[in-house]
Order: C-alpha cells, then structure tokens, then sequence
C-alpha cells in the first residue's frame, strides 16, 4: 500500500487517497445506500430521491440533469484541448491532470472542503471519476479523427474502418464498467474489466500495425497520432489495475484466498 501513496504521477494523485481508503472518491457513498435508492425507486416520480442524503437533498428535474450533462461534456472537453496542447510532452497525462486541478497533495485529500466545488456543480456521479474523464476524451478524440477520414473508402479500406472502429468501441465499454467498478469498490472486477480494456487496446494497435501506412497519406498519418494515444490508454489501464491489485493485497479480511 505504500506504494501507491508514493505514486507521483498527477493522474492518479486523488484516486490514489480514495482507493487506500476504500472509498468512493471521498464523498462517502456507500453500495447499500445506492442499492436501497433503486430497490424503492418510482418510475412515476423521477424525482423521489430528494431525500437522499448523498444527493444533498435536492430534487432535479430532466432539464437539470441535462444541464448538469452537458457541463460534464464541457470537462471533457477541456481535458482534450489540454491533452491536443500537451502532446508533444512524454508525461502528458500528469501535465494535463495538473491543468485539470486533481493533483492533491496529502493535507489537501484529507481535507473535506476540497470538495466544495463538486457540491456547487451538483451530486457525484461517474461522469466526474477522474479516470473517466481521462479514458473517455482520449478515446472520443481517436474515434473522432477516425470518423472523418474513415469515411472516405480511398484513404481507409472499410474492412479496416470497421475492425479498428469496433476495437475503440469494446475498449471504451469496458473502460466505463471498470469505473464504475471502482466507483463500487470492487477492485477485483475492476481489474478484470482493465484487463479487457488493455486487450481491446492491443487489438486495436494490431489493426493499425505498419502495413496500414501504405493505405493512403491521410491513414499514416492518422496512425503516427493515435499511437500515443493508444498507449496512454494501455498506460492507464496498467496502472489502475495496479493500483487496483494493491488495494486488494492490502484490505483486510482478506484470508479467504
């Protein structure tokens, strides 16, 4: 465990404290308090969660929610134009974590009012999981830049469109379970759902491999950019599941195995 509160790098700063704590991301929600949420839901009042005491007692409607939304595609977004600023830089993802404002020191993960400007910008949900955040604007930027020259079949042959598309697609699903999987606090599937992210990557890099260059200008240099890309999902990945394996070793009652 004393290695992940060593790791320096900025990315995984706060995930760091949360996950040494067994916590989800330091607000103190719990599995059987969301269970309960769901067990007594009312699908004819939306809104019957108003109670609730991990939602600070408030009551959103859809165009709440839809607000709320589009403010978590604004962060998104601000960690691509970070990301696109940085890329020439090799520890790029702890640059731009930085520029994100989640690098905490120690003092500062134990301090609660640290959380002040998630409770202005509404309850916790995964759309704020800093791991989140990082896998899905990295994985919208590749599949963006795909998409538009994908769709020409002079510079992408459709076969190989379609093959790396999928790819993407299996990788980012199974990044977003991984999340919530640690936004529950089973490590051990995080881990397992890491592990097919970290293939899905693979196959995709195996798609892109050399004898694509000769496909067309546009697909070559498509391919230089996503390498890097590509490889800091797959370094994501290896350190969550890591950190994931160092939680596992170092929480009690953990005789069973």
């Amino acid at each position: 465990m004393q290695g992940l509160r060593e790791f320096s790098g900025g990315l995984f700063c706060y995930w760091i404290f949360v996950i040494s704590d067994i916590a989800f991301w330091g607000r103190g929600a719990h599995v059987p308090t969301l269970a309960s949420s769901m067990n007594d839901f009312d699908p004819n009042n939306p809104s019957n969660f108003e109670d609730d005491d991990d939602l600070g007692g408030i009551a959103w409607n859809e165009f709440d929610w839809e607000h709320y939304l589009r403010e978590q595609d604004d962060v998104i977004h601000r960690y691509i134009g970070f990301y696109e600023m940085l890329a020439s830089h090799g520890d790029r993802l702890e640059q731009v974590a930085s520029r994100m404002g989640w690098a905490l020191t120690p003092d500062e993960s134990d301090d609660d009012d640290d959380d002040d400007d998630d409770d202005e910008g509404g309850p916790y949900t995964v759309q704020k999981n800093y791991i989140y955040v990082a896998a899905r604007a990295i994985y919208l930027k590749l599949t963006h830049s795909w998409e538009q020259i994908a769709a020409d079949p002079a510079r992408v042959p459709q076969r190989l469109a379609l093959a790396f598309l999928g790819a993407l697609h299996r990788g980012e699903s199974n990044a977003v379970l991984a999340v919530h999987a640690l936004d529950l606090g089973d490590f051990a599937m995080a881990v397992s759902l890491f592990k097919r992210t970290f293939s899905d990557i693979n196959r995709a890099i195996a798609i892109l491999d050399e004898q694509a260059d000769g496909c067309s200008p546009a697909l070559a240099k498509y391919r230089i950019a996503a390498m890097k890309m590509l490889f800091d999902l797959r370094e994501i990945s290896l350190r969550m599941m890591d950190d994931c394996r160092d939680a596992i070793d170092a929480s009690p009652g953990d005789d069973s195995e």
